[in-house]
């Protein structure tokens, strides 16, 4: 059942690339019932992610640029599956599948807000310090809405059907937020982590957004592109 304001995704509205359908998850409630306890999370930051051969970009920072692989594999699948990996062999991170029929393409779910089972999460995550920092990262916000690598891999956000003792659901806003700001993604590589790569979008003055860090090599790319005469 969705809350007062939103309305439950569907894979239809899911099948843009994923740089167009980001923006669109912002201010979305993800429900996940893990083992009987149930939290949401609005989303408040987000990344894109393209595919091997998705869109007229290719993206060097996508787990899904050389093709698919037993890892990746879910990012070639329907919509609306969750994308559940492994960060630093200790961080569950989410991705809602997204794009168009046979190419890969994710949204990663990088931030959120805990709107329901403040107390479950907190439990999640003990070390968080305010209710700001909840899901304020996207290992941070895997923890804390119980989802994990590799069990729930794949778990259908669309339908809700049961996964290794949990259920995800995901729901879009009626009304979008009203400021949104865009982009370089965060700590990712080389040119994929520069202004030529704007794919992360977050509401605009939302406390529970990451702060913003380069990633290997990427800040020397951006300050040499800046500088280059036009």
């Amino acid at each position: 059942m969705s809350a007062p304001g939103f309305v439950p995704a569907t894979r239809e509205a899911l099948t843009a690339l994923p740089r167009e359908v980001a923006p669109t998850l912002l201010g979305a409630l993800l429900r996940t019932t893990v083992d009987g306890v149930e939290v949401a999370v609005r989303l408040t930051e987000v990344e894109a992610y393209h595919g091997q051969g998705t869109g007229d970009h290719a993206d060097p920072g996508s787990h899904a640029r050389m093709g698919r692989t037993a890892r990746n594999a879910t990012m070639w699948g329907e919509p609306g599956h969750l994308y559940v990996y492994l960060s630093h062999g200790i961080h569950s991170c989410v991705n809602v599948v997204c794009g168009p029929d046979g190419v890969a393409g994710g949204v990663l779910l990088r931030a959120g807000e805990i709107v329901e089972g403040i107390e479950a999460a907190g439990l999640r995550r003990p070390a968080a310090r305010a209710l700001r920092d909840l899901a304020r990262g996207p290992g941070r916000l895997g923890d804390a809405i119980g989802l994990r690598h590799p069990v729930h891999d794949g778990i259908d956000a669309i339908r809700g059907v049961p996964r290794a003792g949990a259920v995800a659901r995901l729901f879009l806003p009626e009304e979008p937020p009203p400021h949104v700001s865009a982009g370089p993604r965060v700590g990712v590589a080389g040119i994929a982590g520069t202004e030529a790569f704007p794919w992360r979008f977050w509401i605009t003055g939302d406390p529970t957004v990451s702060p913003f860090r380069w990633g290997r090599g990427a800040a020397e790319l951006a300050r040499d592109a800046r500088d280059r005469p036009v």
